[in-house]
């Protein structure tokens, strides 16, 4: 009996380290890429364009190649009547939503209309505006009527797409789906611990092609030097980093280093909100000849980057003619003497008793906007403008004085002209207007012709040298650093504002 018990005992032993081993295979052969990620608050494409999470979870009607050219995605061809300002899409009838629920025109009808809707507040709103009518011809045939000519819709139209079924009757900018995102994309969302890590798993229905990573974890990094110890300790096996942390991995085989061209400049974005800069409109223009921008990109970005000097610089639509504000502090001191203002006791301007002193906030988390603030506050005392760098986790766009800013588009010039230029546009973030802007790319959006467009793109650069927005500095690259077993990254393809943009092919990606 004894002997019988023994036996039995270990035969359960036996089934247990059996089936435990079997387990950590499977673990084991599970492939998982850990991200280092910036925080989210909520995913949601419709309300917010700074997502790069959104890549892998949503798709739009169109997409970009690894050349930035339009391409279909959930839409499987177009046809446009330019005479009625019509567009017939003709959906892909094999997709599905990641509960299971088949993706229909009613998805893109809804999508589009919430985006327009001003009670939701979408900052990506000023981009369909020419929308006038949308009208659903069956459930994979839709179309889309324009109030005028827009060049850049296809573009636009790469927004990811809603549920319906999802979302309907939902308030978007409070519903829990915001942070439980259902879309069409290659991965699905599992999992969101906050704070810590965003977990999503592939979609084996994705309809463009089967993911070959199974699992993608975005892991809460905001600080770019924690990314640098996280991906030397293994804890992250993708992360962008600075320019100053390329030769800690130099050399090391486990590691690739990729050195991607973005559209992301940075500039100092003026408060036109701000006391100082409404009442002084000649500051912004003065104070662009007071920055040596060759320094922050051979000291700051260690020549990853160049001077800035257009917010189209890095496209087709370039005026190489306009004035560039070179370094003259010279002729920022003569630009602010005409303008009335005075140097005082302590060496600063001031003028009608008030003081050329201002605040410069800089991201949290985000070192390189720290030392580019830091340099510009160096810069520009020595010409006489007292400015405090600060740095804040939240942005108070209406009152902060000025802001360390990052945009650009590696797309049609209207994105990220027209919505952050305009007097209305929904990323205008500093109050900024002026008459002529408004008409000339308001123009350019209405223009089909490249030599048109061009001219009217060239005229607005022009007249902005007039009257600035922004102290333009530099364009900066995307540094990525890799795990040496991740296969499939483009490096050919111009990313976008944050270098946002380099999981567009992540269903082709794998790990070795």
């Amino acid at each position: 009996m004894k002997l019988k018990g023994l036996v039995s005992i270990i035969l359960i032993i036996t089934l247990i380290v059996s089936i435990g081993c079997k387990g950590e295979e499977n673990v084991k052969n599970e492939n998982v890429l850990v991200y280092g990620s910036n925080d989210y608050t909520s995913i949601n494409p419709a309300l917010y364009e700074h997502g790069e999470i959104n890549l892998l979870l949503f798709n739009g009607l169109t997409s970009h190649d690894k050349d930035n050219n339009i391409v279909p995605s959930l839409a499987e061809k177009w046809e446009y009547d330019k005479e009625n300002l019509t567009y017939t899409f003709y959906l892909r009838n094999d997709v599905k939503w990641h509960d299971g629920k088949a993706f229909t025109s009613e998805d893109v009808k809804f999508t589009y209309e919430t985006i327009l809707n001003p009670e939701v507040g979408s900052e990506i709103v000023s981009n369909y505006i020419d929308i006038d009518e949308i009208q659903i011809i069956d459930n994979n045939t839709l179309k889309i009527v324009l109030k005028n000519e827009n060049v850049a819709l296809l573009d636009y139209l790469t927004v990811g797409i809603l549920p319906k079924h999802i979302w309907e009757g939902q308030d978007i900018t409070t519903s829990e789906f915001n942070r439980n995102p259902i879309g069409t994309g290659p991965y699905k969302f599992s999992n969101w611990d906050e704070g810590q890590s965003i977990t999503l798993i592939k979609n084996e229905e994705y309809f463009k092609s089967d993911p070959k990573i199974d699992k993608i974890i975005f892991k809460i990094v905001d600080d770019t030097k924690a990314r640098v110890v996280q991906l030397k300790s293994g804890e992250l096996d993708l992360a962008q980093v600075t320019p100053k942390d390329i030769d800690t991995f130099k050399g090391n085989n486990e590691f690739v280093i990729d050195v991607m061209k973005t559209s992301d400049y940075r500039g100092i974005m003026y408060n036109f909100n701000y006391p100082l800069f409404k009442e002084n409109r000649e500051l912004p223009n003065a104070l662009s000849y007071a920055v040596n921008r060759k320094e922050i990109v051979d000291n700051i970005l260690l020549g990853y980057g160049e001077v800035a000097y257009s917010p189209l610089q890095m496209g087709k639509y370039n005026n190489p003619d306009i004035e560039k504000f070179d370094y003259n502090p010279n002729k920022t001191k003569e630009l602010l003497e005409d303008a009335g203002w005075k140097i005082g006791n302590d060496g600063i301007y001031e003028k009608d008793g008030t003081k050329l002193s201002f605040e410069l906030v800089s991201m949290e988390g985000d070192q390189e906007r720290l030392d580019i603030s830091n340099f510009l506050s160096q810069e520009l005392k020595k010409v006489g403008v007292d400015v405090k760098v600060v740095v804040n986790a939240n942005i108070d766009w209406k009152n902060q004085g000025a802001f360390l800013v990052g945009w650009g588009s590696p797309f049609d010039p209207d994105n990220h002209t027209y919505k952050v230029f305009t007097t209305n546009g929904g990323d205008n973030f500093n109050a900024y207007s002026n008459s002529k802007i408004d008409k000339l790319l308001t123009e350019a959006r209405h223009i089909d012709v490249f030599e048109e467009r061009l001219k009217y793109y060239k005229e607005f650069q022009e007249e902005m040298t007039k009257d600035m927005p922004y102290t333009f500095l530099a364009y900066i690259d995307a540094i990525y650093i890799a795990k040496s077993n991740i296969k499939g990254i483009s490096t050919e393809t111009i990313l976008g504002h944050h270098g946002v943009g380099i999981f567009w092919n992540v269903e082709e990606w794998e790990l070795e």
